[in-house]
C-alpha cells in the first residue's frame, strides 16, 4: 500500500518575492518615467550628475529586468515548483538567502549605477564584486531548485520545470562568460575581451538574457498558470516537447543579429541571421501551445481578468518573437538598427509579454496564499485595459519614430547630398513622438497602481497561510513495463535533463565565439591604430561613467548614407585595444566614431562648450549639461594601475610606461588647457580652465576618436 506523507507548502517566500516584484515594479517604472521625460526636456535630468539619462537609463533597465521580473519569476517558482514536485522547497534557509541575497544586489546596483559606477555592457553594467554576488546568490537559487526537485514525489517532470532548468544552467553560463573582467581596483576593472571579441560576448549575451531570463522562465509560468487560470489541460505534450528543445538550441545563436552590418565577420552575421529567422517556428509553436490551451474557455476570457492578462500577454510574446527575426533580416536592419523602433521592439516584450504575464500571476497567486477572494475583479479588468491601452500609446509612437529616423537618416535629394546632414533636425522632428511615449508610459504605470491598491485591499481581506498543509504519495521507484516515449525517460531524470540543456546551449556559441578569438584573420590588425595616452584613458573611463555610450554610438556602417555624414566606416581593426568596446545599440545624438576628424570645425572649446551649454551650442539639443565635468578633479589616483592592467590584457604599452604615466597626462592635459584659454574659455568666475579636471580627459578622448586611421590607410582592411 503506497504512504501517504503530509508536508506543507511554504507560502511566506513566495508571499515575500511578491512584495518584492510590486514595489521594485513601482521604482523601476517611475525612473523609466522620468528617463522618457528627459528625452524632450532636458531640465528633467535635474541638474545634477547622479540623474542624468546616462546614469539613470541603465538603473532602469536592470530595475525591471532584474528587480521587477527577476523577483516575479522567483515569486512564481516558488509557488509552482512545490506543487509540481508535491514538495517544500529543500531549504527554508537557502530560500531566505537568496531572497536577501537578489534584494542586497538590487539595492547595490540602486547605488552605484546612479554613483557612475559601471562596466558598460547592455544589462551587465555592475562591476566585478556585484557579478561575484550574483553567481553566489543563483547558485543558491539552483541549489535550492535541484534540491526540491531531487526530493519530489512526482515521477515526471513537468513541462514548466523544463523551462525552469534551461533557464537557471544557461544564465549561470552567460552571466560568467560576459562577466571576464580584470579588477583595477574596488569598483573598477577592464573586460578580459576586446573590441570585435568583447562585442560578440555582450550581444550573445544580452540577446541571451532576454531569451533565458525574460523568456524561457516566462515559458515555464505560462505552462503552469495558464492552465491553471484556465483550468484546462496543456493543448499539446509533443509540441511542448519540440518547442522546448528547438528554442533553448536555436535561441543561443542568434546574439549576431544585433551586430549586423557592424565589424563583426560577415559569417558571424550570417549565422545570427539565419538562426534568427529559424527561431520563429519554435517560439510561435509555444505561443499556440498557449493560446489553444484555451480551447473551450473562451467564454471565460470576457469576464476573468486574469485571463486577460495571459491571452495579451502571449499574444505580445508572439509578436516581439515574429518581429525580432524579421528585425535580423538585413534589409529591414538597415534602416531600424540604432533607432526607436527597437526600442518600442524591446517594450511590446517587456512591457505586454513581461509584464502582463506578472500581473495575471500576483492576481492568482496572492488570493491564494491569502486565502481569500481578489478585492476587486472590476479593479482588475480596469488595470488590463490600462496596461493595454498605455502598452499602445508607448508602442505606436515609437514606431513611427523609428521609421522616421530610419528614413530621414538615409534621405538623399536628388541633386545625390543629404537631405538632412544635421542629426538635431530628425531629433526635433520625432519630440511628440517621444511626448507621447511617456503618455503610454504614464497611463501604464497608473494601472500599476491600481493593481497595487487592489491587491493591498486583498490581502487585508485575509491572512497569509505561511505553511500550507499538503499530502501526497512518497515516490516511489517503479520497473517501467514496456516501450515508453523516449522523452518520458528524461523527465524521470533532472540531472540528465540539466547536462543536455548544457550541452544543446553550448553548441552555438561555441560555434562563434571559438573561431573569432581564435582565427586572427576575423580581426585584421591595423598598424595606425595605437593604444590610448594616459589621459585619453581616463577621458575614456569618464565617457563611460557618464553613460554616453546610451546615446552615442562609435561604429560607422558602410552605408552612402553614414559615411557621407560621419567619415569612413569602421574597420575591426581599429577597436583592439577597446576594454570594453563602445558601439553602443542606440542613437539619440549623433555616432562619434569619427569625431576627432573633425577638429577643424570642433576645436577643443567646442567640445567644452557643448558638455556645458549643450543647447546653446545646438539648437534643440536634449542633451543635459555636464557643467560638474569643469569643476570635478581627475582622478589619477589609479592611471598606473590602469595601464598596468591594459598591459596584462594585451595592449602593447612598453614595460615601465606606467611610470611615465603621470608625467605624460600632466603634459598633454595643459595643451587642451592652453587650447581653451587661447580660445576665450573661462570658468563662471573668469578664471582660467585648470587642466586637472575631468572635462579636459574627456576632450582628450573626443579629439582622439577615429584620428588613428585615413580611409588610404583602411582602403585595403
Amino acid at each position: 500500500m503506497t504512504q501517504i506523507e503530509k508536508f506543507s507548502y511554504d507560502n511566506k517566500i513566495v508571499r515575500n518575492f511578491g512584495i518584492a516584484t510590486v514595489v521594485w515594479g513601482v521604482v523601476g517604472m517611475l525612473v523609466g518615467l522620468l528617463a522618457a521625460i528627459q528625452l524632450f526636456e532636458p531640465a528633467a535630468n535635474l541638474g545634477n550628475p547622479y540623474t542624468t539619462f546616462g546614469r539613470i537609463r541603465p538603473l532602469h533597465t536592470n530595475a525591471v529586468i532584474f528587480a521587477f521580473i527577476g523577483n516575479a519569476i522567483f515569486m512564481g517558482v516558488y509557488y509552482s515548483l512545490q506543487r509540481l514536485c508535491k514538495a517544500r522547497m529543500f531549504s527554508d534557509v537557502l530560500s531566505n538567502i537568496h531572497f536577501w541575497g537578489w534584494q542586497l544586489i538590487i539595492v547595490a546596483a540602486a547605488i552605484t549605477l546612479p554613483l557612475g559606477i559601471t562596466s558598460s555592457h547592455e544589462y551587465a553594467e555592475l562591476e566585478w564584486p556585484i557579478d561575484i554576488a550574483i553567481t553566489l546568490i543563483w547558485v543558491v537559487f539552483g541549489w535550492n531548485m535541484f534540491g526540491t526537485i531531487l526530493k519530489r514525489r512526482e515521477k515526471h517532470l513537468y513541462v514548466a520545470i523544463w523551462f525552469y532548468i534551461a533557464t537557471f544552467v544557461t544564465v549561470a553560463v552567460l552571466h560568467i562568460v560576459n562577466s571576464f573582467q580584470l579588477p583595477v581596483g574596488f569598483l573598477k576593472s577592464y573586460y578580459w575581451y576586446s573590441g570585435v571579441q568583447d562585442a560578440l560576448v555582450q550581444w550573445w549575451y544580452g540577446h541571451n538574457a532576454v531569451a533565458f531570463f525574460l523568456t524561457t522562465p516566462f515559458l515555464g509560468l505560462m505552462y503552469y498558470y495558464l492552465p491553471k487560470a484556465a483550468n484546462r489541460p496543456v493543448y499539446s505534450y509533443k509540441l511542448s516537447i519540440l518547442h522546448f528543445w528547438t528554442l533553448i538550441f536555436i535561441y543561443i545563436w542568434a546574439g549576431p543579429h544585433h551586430l549586423l552590418y557592424t565589424s563583426l565577420p560577415n559569417w558571424a552575421q550570417s549565422l545570427g541571421t539565419v538562426f534568427s529567422i529559424m527561431l520563429i517556428a519554435p517560439s510561435w509553436g509555444g505561443m499556440i501551445n498557449g493560446l489553444l490551451t484555451l480551447r473551450g474557455a473562451w467564454d471565460r476570457v470576457r469576464e476573468d481578468a486574469i485571463l486577460k492578462f495571459f491571452v495579451v500577454g502571449v499574444t505580445c510574446y508572439g509578436m516581439a518573437t515574429l518581429e525580432g527575426p524579421l528585425l535580423s533580416l538585413k534589409n529591414v536592419n538597415a534602416i531600424a538598427h540604432f533607432t526607436d523602433w527597437i526600442v518600442a521592439h524591446v517594450h511590446v516584450g517587456a512591457l505586454g509579454w513581461n509584464g502582463l504575464m506578472t500581473f495575471g500571476i500576483l492576481y492568482w497567486i496572492l488570493p491564494k496564499i491569502y486565502n481569500t477572494k481578489l478585492y476587486s475583479q472590476k479593479l482588475a479588468n480596469a488595470h488590463f485595459w490600462l496596461a493595454t491601452l498605455g502598452i499602445a500609446f508607448y508602442a505606436i509612437p515609437m514606431y513611427w519614430s523609428g521609421w522616421q529616423q530610419g528614413q530621414m537618416w538615409k534621405d538623399f535629394g536628388p541633386d545625390g547630398i543629404l537631405v538632412y546632414p544635421e542629426f538635431i533636425k530628425t531629433t526635433i522632428s520625432i519630440m511628440p513622438m517621444y511626448i507621447m511615449r511617456s503618455l503610454g508610459g504614464t497611463i501604464y504605470l497608473f494601472g500599476v497602481f491600481v493593481m497595487v491598491y487592489n491587491l493591498i485591499k486583498t490581502v487585508k481581506t485575509g491572512s497569509l497561510v505561511a505553511n500550507e498543509s499538503a499530502e501526497a504519495p512518497a515516490l516511489v521507484k517503479e520497473e517501467v513495463k514496456g516501450r515508453e516515449h523516449w522523452h518520458r525517460v528524461i523527465e524521470r531524470k533532472p540531472l540528465m535533463m540539466l547536462v543536455l540543456s548544457l550541452i544543446v546551449i553550448m553548441i552555438g556559441g561555441l560555434v562563434e565565439m571559438v573561431p573569432t578569438f581564435l582565427i586572427e584573420s576575423n580581426v585584421p590588425t591595423i598598424a595606425a591604430v595605437k593604444p590610448y595616452s594616459p589621459l585619453e584613458l581616463e577621458g575614456r573611463d569618464i565617457y563611460i561613467k557618464e553613460g554616453c555610450v546610451g546615446c552615442h554610438s562609435q561604429m560607422v556602417r558602410p552605408f552612402r548614407s553614414e559615411t557621407e555624414r560621419y567619415g569612413e566606416y569602421s574597420k575591426a581593426g581599429e577597436f583592439v585595444y577597446d576594454h570594453p568596446f563602445l558601439w553602443g545599440s542606440k542613437r539619440t545624438g549623433p555616432d562619434l566614431a569619427r569625431e576627432g576628424t573633425l577638429k577643424l570645425f570642433k576645436q577643443d572649446s567646442w567640445h567644452y562648450y557643448h558638455l556645458v551649454k549643450p543647447s546653446e551650442m545646438t539648437q534643440g539639443s536634449i542633451m543635459p549639461s555636464y557643467a560638474w565635468l569643469t569643476t570635478n578633479e581627475l582622478n589619477t589616483s589609479k592611471t598606473a594601475s590602469k595601464i598596468k592592467a591594459m598591459r596584462t590584457l594585451g595592449v602593447p604599452y612598453p614595460e615601465g610606461y606606467e611610470n611615465q604615466a603621470l608625467e605624460l597626462l600632466q603634459e598633454q592635459a595643459q595643451k587642451i588647457a592652453d587650447n581653451l584659454n587661447n580660445e576665450g574659455v573661462r570658468l563662471e568666475d573668469g578664471a582660467k580652465v585648470p587642466s586637472n579636471t575631468e572635462v579636459i580627459a574627456l576632450i582628450a578622448y573626443l579629439q582622439r576618436l577615429g584620428t588613428d586611421i585615413t580611409k588610404s590607410e583602411t582602403a585595403n582592411n
